[in-house]
């Protein structure tokens, strides 16, 4: 069984002496009175480097954070990286057999796809150039102005 025994600080042992109003006296040194004044608190004891990076700081942190919570950091983080990573390489694959695919089977549809308009554009065309004819030849059989029709004998001479 363990025993405690409450140590009293010397310095705080006695009591300053106070006024009639329980106001400290002025003239005595509030520093006296104050935990600021211990060794721990004195700023040129410390061994502090003053040119501390970032790094060291989060590599204190080792110290502070406990084994287990540093392990399921640690775990977590790693699976993170690890799922990353097969996102990566699933999407980078992915993408290389569309574009392969496209190229491969899209190219050749385009051009194929381009010929045929330019099949049917001309067919177009020629029917165009058909009817026009068509319409042509047709007026020209009804009996169209200033053309006579050959007579007698002389089959397409000109009659002197």
């Amino acid at each position: 069984m363990v025993k405690l025994k409450e140590v009293e600080d010397e310095h705080f042992a006695e009591k300053p002496a106070t006024t009639k109003d329980d106001a400290l006296l002025e003239s005595d040194n509030d520093d006296d009175y104050t935990d600021t004044d211990s060794e721990i608190s004195v700023a040129s004891d410390l061994d502090v480097p003053t040119s501390e990076s970032l790094l060291d700081r989060v590599a204190a942190l080792v110290d502070i954070i406990p084994p287990s919570a540093r392990g399921k950091i640690s775990s977590t983080s790693s699976s993170i990286a690890s799922f990353t990573g097969s996102a990566l390489s699933f999407t980078g694959k992915s993408l290389w057999v569309v574009s392969t695919s496209v190229l491969l089977l899209g190219i050749p549809y385009a051009l194929a796809f381009g010929q045929e308009q330019e099949i049917m554009e001309r067919e177009r065309e020629e029917g165009l150039m058909r009817e026009g004819a068509s319409s042509m030849l047709q007026a020209g059989e009804a009996g169209a102005p200033g053309v006579t029709a050959p007579q007698g004998g002389q089959g397409g001479r000109p009659s002197l």
